[in-house]
């Protein structure tokens, strides 16, 4: 499971550090693509296996399908950890996220996202001052 918020910086190669307690669960290899709300998704192997399935049951006849599909799997990428635990995001990846120099690393239960740290910032406000209404239309605690 991934969880937590870490801060860290893209250096001028593309290049983040996962954090420690990320990289016993991702394995050897794990998928970053394009995510929802301006962020990246980063999947263990198994978990990418599940959502692949998932979208693979997307009508293909449906237009919405057909584009979200494209999306989400051209912009996938294969990645392993140099010896300093970091990866190198591509160029696409790094503009569609909007990230500058500062980022941050948030775990999200079967996956980890990668924000820029302004529109981290900007979610975690809005998400703040919403939380109690968020909660209530969602689940039962």
């Amino acid at each position: 499971m991934f969880m937590g918020e870490f801060q860290h910086s893209i250096d001028s190669k593309g290049r983040i550090i996962i954090p420690a307690k990320f990289r016993s669960e991702l394995g050897p290899k794990f998928v970053i693509t394009r995510g929802m709300d301006g962020c990246l998704f980063g999947y263990p192997m198994t978990e990418w296996e599940k959502v692949q399935e998932k979208i693979d049951e997307l009508p293909v006849s449906k237009k919405d399908s057909r584009a979200f599909t494209r999306f989400f799997f051209s912009a996938a990428v294969e990645c392993e950890l140099d010896k300093q635990g970091r990866i190198n995001l591509p160029k696409t990846l790094v503009q569609y996220a909007k990230i500058i120099k500062k980022c941050v690393v948030v775990g999200v239960s079967n996956r980890f996202e990668i924000w820029s740290e302004e529109l981290w910032e900007d979610f975690s406000t809005e998400a703040e001052e919403n939380f109690n209404e968020i909660a209530e239309n969602m689940i039962d605690f």
